[in-house]
Order: structure tokens, then sequence, then C-alpha cells
């Protein structure tokens, strides 16, 4: 078998999974260069078809193009997220500028282009489905964006735009990762691994082993480790080494260092949107949201900055007080913000992160969301041992409707390394479709738990069941996706729409009627006390200036980065700028800083975007209101309409009528606001 060809053949793996143990480094790059060249060809054959556009033709055809090449990235871009090496950077380097140079051939293939543009411009008469009409558009408004209306010599600017913007991204990406792993804070003495609890312990002591460190215990860059490390330690200067480091990343000088490639990737965003006829990246970006305008962006923004910073500032004064009361005479930085906060916390609310923790085995943890998951859309999980992973963390669950057909293939990939990166995600290793039949999702979600030593129980705190249910949120959306086109498949919608389906499902983790079932002690099975219920439930909103405050102060920097209508020369000037605008609170800093922040810089995918979590925050608000309204939180009908428009619709309408047909109505800002305790 020739190198690459694995990646290209039909798989009779169970499931369809791709064959992970007979994959070898050296097949992704020939199998890239055969895909393109195939792909090419059946866009040549579109193109050159001497019988007038029709839908069948023309969309069908572009919409069935390309499997060979959604077959190898399928495989290839995962295991560069999440398990990477030095092969696989040195492919991730080649073969992104030649995907968008690829990319960049289709779209300004002018051949190809007019014919989408004459059914696009008869599209009242052509008698389609609504789905059809959706996809029609969706592919028409994409080659406009791309460039396909340019002139010939803005053609060309524009796809070495794109080649170049590939690299910087890849790079970028590559420079956090380096750093993530550059960096690990010795534990060797009981004195160094003051105040921090068991659970912790045993993950530093896992990751020590797992690094080959000499040190019997080692903290990482993972959130998984830095968060509670910051929130536990006794000892300050320690925090004050690990805090520094953790948002320094991409920031040390050096070849890691990303603050030139993020000047030259504002600069090269900028003219992309000026040669599409927008003022700024930021008005292109948003043109195809929810939101629209940069305006509608800083309005909502605005909304919640205000009462935010308010309330950091009453957080900051307590914080401040306990330390005086301790007879600590310092001024609160932002390495003592989350070690204080937990003193706080225990003291107003007496509540330990430590004990909630004991009640959050991740097997328990998972357990709830599968079993939310059966209440309200009926799905069931069966996981399936014996597989060939891509990892022997990895683990895989069938998943079936409430008639026991098949839905999809749902992997999970919990646990913090080396070769992955730092956050956490779900993606496709295949999407659902209908076009070439029923085709059934393979969809994974990715975190970055700390990894517990052999034979012990993976503790999580309160925010990583929130990050596992969260993504799991998004896996639904990709599992119970049921549309006839890939390309409107999952969460192929709108970037300030696609956080609704992973923001609200969070909503049921914290119910009583899941926490009262699934949080049990994990070595008594004793069910979460309902005096420790209530608790969790009082102190819903404790600290949510804090957590606000660091979101809004990197949307703001990421909106007023890309609202820019000149080249940035400085960009760290300009984001000291904004936060001196806005009134940054010197004990908070921003939850991603510009050189590590990879959801802007590493792709565009979150660019101009990253307030949309919180306009998302006003849809799932909102949204869960209407199962609460019913006094059910699993509320049949409520769900029926949940799972009908929203998590297995894809694409298939506007992002506002589909939210509408779901609520009977536009959404309200008032419960972002309540749920916040911003009001």
């Amino acid at each position: 078998m020739s190198e690459g060809s694995i990646l290209l053949a039909d798989w009779t793996t169970p499931f369809g999974l791709p064959p992970f143990d007979k994959i070898s480094d050296t097949d992704f790059a020939p199998a890239f260069a055969t895909a393109m060249t195939r792909h090419l060809a059946e866009i040549a054959a579109i193109a050159s078809d001497p019988t007038a556009p029709t839908f069948a033709n023309t969309i069908d055809a572009l919409e069935r193009a390309g499997h060979a090449f959604g077959q190898v990235g399928g495989v290839f871009w995962n295991l560069a997220g999440a398990d990477s090496n030095d092969a696989r950077q040195h492919v991730e380097r080649d073969v992104s500028p030649r995907m968008a140079a690829h990319f960049n051939e289709i779209t300004s293939n002018a051949a190809l282009f007019a014919r989408v543009d004459t059914l696009f411009r008869a599209r009242a008469t052509l008698d389609l489905t609504p789905e059809q009409l959706r996809v029609l558009e969706r592919t028409h408004l994409g080659f406009v964006r791309s460039g396909a209306a340019l002139a010939t010599t803005e053609k060309a600017r524009m796809g070495e735009i794109q080649q170049r913007l590939a690299t910087l991204g890849t790079q970028f990406s590559q420079n956090v990762l380096a750093d993530e792993k550059a960096f690990e804070l010795p534990l060797p003495t009981e004195a160094d691994r003051a105040g921090l609890p068991a659970s912790l312990l045993d993950a530093a002591a896992e990751t020590a082993r797992a690094r080959g460190s000499s040190a019997s215990h080692v903290i990482t860059l993972s959130r998984s480790l830095i968060e509670p490390f910051l929130t536990f330690s006794t000892r300050r200067d320690l925090r004050e080494i690990a805090f520094k480091a953790w948002v320094k990343r991409g920031e040390n000088g050096g070849a890691t260092d990303n603050r030139a490639l993020v000047a030259e990737i504002l600069a090269l965003r900028t003219e992309r949107a000026r040669l599409l006829g927008y003022s700024t990246f930021a008005d292109f970006k948003l043109d195809d949201t929810m939101a629209k305008t940069p305006a509608r962006v800083r309005a909502l923004l605005e909304t919640v900055w205000a009462p935010a910073k308010a309330r950091a500032e009453r957080e900051r004064t307590r914080l401040a007080q306990l330390a005086a009361n301790d007879g600590s005479n310092i001024a609160i930085e932002p390495w003592d913000w989350r070690y204080y906060s937990e003193r706080v916390r225990a003291a107003d609310y007496g509540l330990d992160e430590a004990e909630i923790k004991q009640y959050l085995a991740i097997d328990q943890v998972i357990a709830a969301a599968f079993a939310t998951a059966q209440k309200l859309f009926g799905l069931s999980f069966k996981e399936h041992l014996g597989l060939a992973l891509y990892h022997p963390d990895v683990r895989a669950f069938e998943v079936t409707d409430k008639t026991g057909r098949h839905v999809g293939l749902f992997l999970g990939d919990y646990f913090a390394r080396a070769s992955k990166r730092s956050g956490a995600w779900m993606s496709a290793f295949r999407r659902q479709e209908k076009l070439r039949g029923p085709v059934h999702p393979i969809i994974v979600n990715v975190c970055n738990f700390a990894k517990p030593a052999a034979g012990a129980p993976a503790l999580l705190s309160m925010d990583d069941a929130r990050t596992l249910f969260h993504e799991f949120g998004h896996g639904l959306h990709g599992l119970m996706s049921n549309v006839t086109y890939p390309s409107l498949a999952g969460t192929a919608v709108a970037r300030d729409f696609v956080e609704l389906p992973s923001q609200l499902y969070e909503h049921w983790l914290g119910t009583r009627e899941v926490l009262s079932e699934y949080a049990c002690h994990h070595a008594t099975g004793a069910p979460m006390p309902a005096s420790l219920l209530d608790k969790i439930n009082a102190a819903r909103t404790f600290n949510q200036g804090f957590a606000t405050v660091e979101f809004l102060a990197s949307a703001i920097v990421d909106i007023d980065f890309h609202s820019a209508t000149g080249a940035d020369r400085d960009p760290m000037a300009r984001q000291s700028a904004t936060l001196a605008r806005i009134g940054m609170p010197r004990e908070i800093v921003m939850r991603h800083a510009t050189p590590h922040f990879s959801h802007v810089f590493s792709g565009d995918g979150y660019s101009s975007g990253y307030y949309s979590y919180l306009w998302s925050e006003v849809l799932d608000a909102d949204a869960f209101a209407a199962f609460e309204e019913t006094g059910n939180v699993f509320d049949p009908v409520t769900a029926e309409r949940l799972a009908r428009f929203v998590y297995s619709a894809g694409g298939v309408r506007d992002e506002d009528a589909a939210y509408q047909a779901f609520r009977g109505r536009a959404p309200k800002v008032e419960g972002l606001l309540k749920k916040r305790g911003l009001v």
C-alpha cells in the first residue's frame, strides 16, 4: 500500500472510524496531495460542464466534491490539535498555506462562480426546498466573501493574503503550545506544596511522572492545574511565578514570541476586508453574524461592562478586607485573586472547592451529561472498549435514539498532555449528511482536565464539570444534526449562535435534578448533601464580577483590534490603550492576552467574534427560562422544539428565525444580567 493511501480508502472499521492503528505520520503529506488533486479535478468537471447550470449539476455536485479531502483533513486536523508531535507540526506548517491556496483556486474559478451566480440570481424560479435555497444562498455568499467577484489582480492578492494568514495562524498556535510545553513549576518539598488539596497533589504527581521530572510534583500551564494551584497554594511567591508564566505565553521573546505575528495578521485582515469593500475587518466579519455590525457588539459589551466592573470592585474590596483580617499587609495582585476569592467563598458561603470535587468524579459527570441528553432528547450512550483510537486516554460511545437507531459515535478525550493544545473544544472526524446516503457523525470532545495518578479518581471542579457539559452541548449539536447537505450540518451556523447549544447545556448541570442524582461521593457513593446543594445554589453568582470582567476585556480588545482602519504597528500598545480606556481593574487581567489569544489569532474563527460567547449567553439564559417557565427543566414539549429548531437543524435557516421558532419571540437581555448576578 502506497504512502497516504490508507487515508484515502473506504474504511471498513467499526462505525467507519479512521484506522488510527494503521495510519503513519508519513501518510499525511502524500494523502493531502492526492486529495487536493482529486478535489480540483472534481471542481474542474463542474466548472467546465457544457450543460446549463442546475442545482443538481452545480450545487449538489459541489457538496459532493472533496470527500477524500475532507476525510484526510478530518483525521489530520483533529490529531494536530489533540495529539501533536514534531512530524505533525511540520505537516501542519506545510499544508496550512497550501490549503489556503487550494480553496482560493476554487473560489477564484470564474467559470465555477458564474454557474453559482446564475443559479443564485434565478433562485426564485428554481422550485427549491427551503434547505436547498439555504445552501444555494450560503454557497454564493461564501464565494463572494472569498473574493470570487473581484477583478483578477485583486483575486490574486486575496489568495496571497489567505495563504500568509494560514501560515501565521499555524505559527501562532504552535508558539503558544511550545511555551506551554516548556514551562513547569516543580514542587519538590512539603513547603512548596502548602495548601494544595489531595486531588491537585495527585494530578501534579501524575504530571511529574508523565513529564519525566526529577521533582515529585509539577505544575504546568494546563488550566486544570494552574487555576487550582492559584486557588489553593499558600505560597504567594510561587503563585506569582506560575501566574506570570501563564499570562506571558507567546510574549517571552525569541522564536515563540507572537507579537510581530499579531501585527502582521491584523494588517492582512484589514487589507482583506478592504479588498471586499469593507472599512474594517470587523465590518466584514460581523456582516455574516446575528450581530451584523460592530456597533451592536459594542452596545452589548458596554451594557454589561459597567455593572460587571462595579461588581468586581466590590469583590476586590471584600478580598482586601479578608487579607487585612489575616494580617497580610498586601495590595491584592492578579495572582492573589483566586486564592483570596476561594477564602471569601468559604467564609461567606461555607463552600470548599476541595469538598465539592469529592462529589464530581469525572465518570459521574459524564454519566450526568449523558442522562441529561436521554431525558431531553431520548438519546442513549453505550461505551465500546477495544476500538483502535488515536490515544489510550480516548473513550468511544455509540449514540442511539429512542427507537434504538444508530445516531453517531461520540469520542471523549478528557485529560491534559503535552501533545495537546490548551483549552477545550468539540470537533468532528465525520459530519452528518444525507446527500451521499445516511452518513452518521463521529464527534469528539477534547478537554484538558488534570489526569490523576494510576488508580486514583479524576475529580473535577465545578468549572471543569461545566466545561464538560459545555463541550458536550457542542457535541450534541454535531451528533443530532439531521440535514441533507454537509455544508449546513451540525455547528455550521453563525459564530454568535454556535455557542447557544453548548452554553445552554451547562444550565442542566446546576439543577437540583441532576446534581442530586449524579453528584455522588467518589469513595462512599453517598449523594451530595442537600445542605451542600443549597450552598452551591446560594453561591451561583459568586465572583461573577471577576469572571465577567476578564472575559469582557478580551472581547473588547478583540473588537477594538479589528475595528481599526489603519495598520497596528504595536498591537500591545493598542491593547494597553483599550484597557486604560475601559478602566480595567489592576487586579484582573484579560482572560486571553493578545500574544496567546488563540481564539482570535490561531485562525479567524473568533476574530471580531469573541463577544459571541456573551451574545449566545443572552440566548441561553432566555432559552433555559423557557424550561423554567413550565415548572419542569426537562419539559418534553419545550425539549422537542429545542431539538427540532436548534440541536438538529444545523444551518438550514437564519439564526434569528431558528431562535424565534424555538422560543416564540426574540430573546431578552435581562436573563443574562440575572444569570451573572449583575442586576
